[in-house]
């Protein structure tokens, strides 16, 4: 399987986890196989919760508006990304995180909004930064493990002060390089640990180790390394796109970002022909804050070709 065909499946697949998971938010461990118990059987993309059937949310539609900044500026341009955020955010989505929310609304710049929160509010470890690095982890992969690592801080850092987030945000940035390159991102967890800063390489050496499961989880998975753990629990105890995803939303909690960041690391792994086209067809994401824009299968596929053939 080619790289780019594997860059394409990581922003779909994270996209699908997004819609499939948003009517079960804040729901019970088990909500979604008690109601679908057959795999296959179809009708999983049923809307619910405020969300049309295949209706992407805040994670999709803020990893688009990352995409549209790196394409359309030709760089990282952070002034740039936070701004399209800030635009989003005015055109009040459905759904948007109380820190981010807070961070793009407190009327500092770009570089010192985040900060601000995070002084005042001593929390900023949400996975609101984790959940939209689908498209950034294939535009940067082509660019080597310190650039990828180091652009996904950096983007992290515009909505969290946490370094904790940037840290989760980096790990899932250079598990999707390796796995571009047909490598199994499972196998690199131990090479991709030593790279996380030493305040917080401890944390998710936790989360990340071969018999963490998600029963084991000290803080809701609305944090970023529990998220991640989760995730990756999800690819390591099952075989498929679809088995991962119906793992990931039974964890409860958090559903739709756990599911998107599951769907990244699934749909790099396993490819764009592993997506059920059950779960592809009826996939929109909205934008709000622009004009009534809505990108399907299509949009969302040429997108993430470009994100990778604009890397070279």
């Amino acid at each position: 399987m080619k790289h780019i065909e594997r860059g394409i499946a990581a922003v779909v697949g994270s996209a699908v986890g997004d819609a499939l998971g948003a009517p079960f938010e804040f729901g019970l461990r088990g909500d979604f196989s008690a109601r679908f118990p057959e795999p296959g059987g179809g009708g999983e993309m049923c809307g619910g919760g405020g969300w049309e059937p295949g209706e992407a949310t805040d994670d999709t539609q803020m990893a688009v508006l990352v995409a549209e900044s790196l394409l359309q500026r030709g760089a990282l341009d952070l002034p740039d990304i936070f701004a399209r955020f800030q635009q989003w955010a005015a055109g009040e989505p459905k759904d948007i995180g109380l820190q981010i929310e807070d961070v793009l609304t407190n009327g500092m710049p770009w570089d010192l909004a985040a900060p601000h929160h995070f002084r005042g509010n001593h929390r900023a470890a949400g996975n609101g930064s984790l959940m939209r690095a689908s498209t950034s982890a294939v535009h940067f992969a082509r660019a080597g493990q310190s650039a990828t690592m180091d652009a996904a801080r950096r983007i992290a850092a515009l909505t969290h002060g946490d370094r904790a987030a940037w840290e989760g945000t980096a790990v899932f940035h250079e598990l999707i390089r390796r796995t571009l390159t047909g490598s199994d991102p499972r196998c690199a967890l131990p090479d991709t640990l030593e790279l996380v800063h030493p305040d917080h390489r401890g944390r998710y050496a936790t989360v990340l180790a071969p018999d963490w499961h998600p029963g084991r989880a000290t803080e809701f998975n609305g944090a970023v390394w529990p998220c991640l753990g989760s995730a990756v629990w999800a690819l390591r105890t099952t075989h498929t796109f679809e088995e991962a995803i119906r793992a990931a939303i039974d964890i409860g909690g958090d559903t739709d970002t756990v599911a998107a960041v599951t769907g990244g690391l699934a749909g790099a792994l396993y490819g764009l022909d592993a997506i059920p086209a059950r779960w592809t067809e009826p996939l929109h994401v909205p934008l709000p804050g622009f004009g009534g824009r809505v990108l399907r299968l299509g949009d969302l596929s040429t997108l993430a070709r470009r994100l990778g053939r604009e890397s070279d």
